[in-house]
């Protein structure tokens, strides 16, 4: 008996030890971060740095770190970033790995500052430096660790626009001081400068005066449609069809009626209603913003509380009462998700704006691709991106407090 108890005393001792929880010394293995660990090693081994080429429009060459720098320097660089993979391999406080994925990412971006000087010389003016594929995976790795550690954390909405306006002063920062001037991105904003800024404001205009435009329309279709399902059956699905359409040709549709129009009067050729420019290209944004925003109204609608309704009619509100002080700002979340998506949406479409004189950052973009200088394309595209992002933490933060505030 002595010695069968001793037996599965031992049997339950094993038991209790984790066997594949647990690496050496008790140290656990990260989901989030065996995927950076993988993106990193991609990165490093497989895919180079940046891109060298004599001049703009020259195929380049691919660098990694040992090419550029010199030994001890790449080594040096390359034990930095490994340590960082190697914590975010790790489980850790959620803290911790946030303000490590930070340190990364400066890290990355003022490696990356250096290169130029390292390239670029007296013998070579030239020559152009542009992140390649390796940046750009480490770039993605340390941004899913901040990510991440920013979802574990559970950041609020007053946090998250904290954390936006400390990600836009850094970048700020970075561009104030030079660091990135001798990118190629950065030479070819030196030669745009006078436009750049100028098809910035055309590109923020187009989107936020067709996001408005739609929010004034479509938030009293979708009230009439969640009101009267006879117009819904008819409104949504002609709104459906409209959104199927795609981008370019929509613009090209809109060019010929507006032309005709524009020959027909001029006084509308003279406010700049016209085939081309910003009329078909607003108008085209518009059509597109409507449906979301109109079916966000509808769903909003429907997932209110009974309780609250009747409650409403009870103490005797006239339907104009109960719509604005009940049922719309109980809806106001959803709502607001739906413009949330038009206002993304819009700012990438706007892009396409530039194919028929629309402008935005979307004129840098096609000229790249007719010029065949990818840099030019990223002065474009990157300001897209980041103007989108920038744009879904703001909505996000404002529906997380209007559903707070309800």
């Amino acid at each position: 008996m002595i010695a069968g108890t001793g037996a599965d005393t031992q049997v339950q001792e094993t038991r209790a030890v984790p066997v594949t929880a647990h690496g050496a010394g008790g140290l656990r293995i990260d989901k989030v971060g065996a995927l950076i660990a993988a993106l990193a090693l991609l990165a490093l081994v497989f895919e180079p740095f940046v891109t060298f080429r004599a001049n703009r429009i020259v195929s380049g060459k691919g660098l990694g770190l040992t090419d550029i720098f010199t030994a001890g320097q790449a080594w040096a660089f390359l034990a930095v970033l490994a340590t960082g993979v190697l914590f975010a391999l790790l489980r850790s406080r959620p803290a911790l790995r946030f303000v490590v994925g930070v340190v990364l990412l400066l890290t990355l971006c003022l490696l990356l500052g250096l290169v130029p000087a390292h390239l670029v010389t007296a013998d070579n003016p030239l020559a152009r430096v542009s992140p390649a594929g390796g940046f750009w995976i480490l770039f993605f790795a340390f941004s899913v660790l901040v990510t991440d550690a920013i979802a574990k954390l559970s950041f609020g909405p007053v946090q998250h626009l904290l954390a936006l306006a400390l990600a836009a002063a850094a970048i700020a920062a970075i561009l104030s001081s030079g660091l990135w001037s001798g990118l190629s991105v950065m030479l070819e904003y030196a030669n745009h400068a006078d436009t750049f800024w100028l098809e910035a404001a055309r590109h923020i205009e187009l989107v936020t005066g067709s996001v408005a435009a739609a929010v004034l329309v479509g938030v009293p279709l979708g009230v009439a449609c969640a009101k009267w399902s006879a117009l819904r059956a008819v409104a949504l699905p002609v709104l459906n069809i409209v959104q199927t359409i795609p981008s370019i040709a929509m613009y090209g549709l809109m060019m010929v009626p507006l032309g005709l129009l524009a020959a027909r009067f001029p006084l509308l050729d003279a406010l700049g209603i016209r085939g081309i420019g910003v009329a078909p290209a607003g108008i085209a944004l518009f059509l597109y913003s409507l449906l979301p925003v109109a079916a966000s109204v509808v769903v909003g609608f429907a997932q209110l509380a009974r309780e609250s309704v009747e409650a409403a009619v009870a103490m005797g509100m006239t339907p104009r009462q109960r719509l604005f002080a009940i049922e719309l700002p109980l809806a106001l979340p959803v709502i607001l998700t739906g413009v949330r998506i038009v206002l993304v949406q819009n700012i990438g479409l706007a892009t396409v704006a530039a194919l028929i004189g629309g402008g935005g950052f979307g004129t840098f973009v096609f000229q790249g691709l007719g010029q065949a200088a990818t840099d030019l394309v990223l002065l474009g595209a990157v300001p897209t991106i980041a103007l989108g992002l920038a744009a879904a933490i703001v909505f996000n933060a404002v529906t997380e407090l209007a559903k707070r505030r309800h």
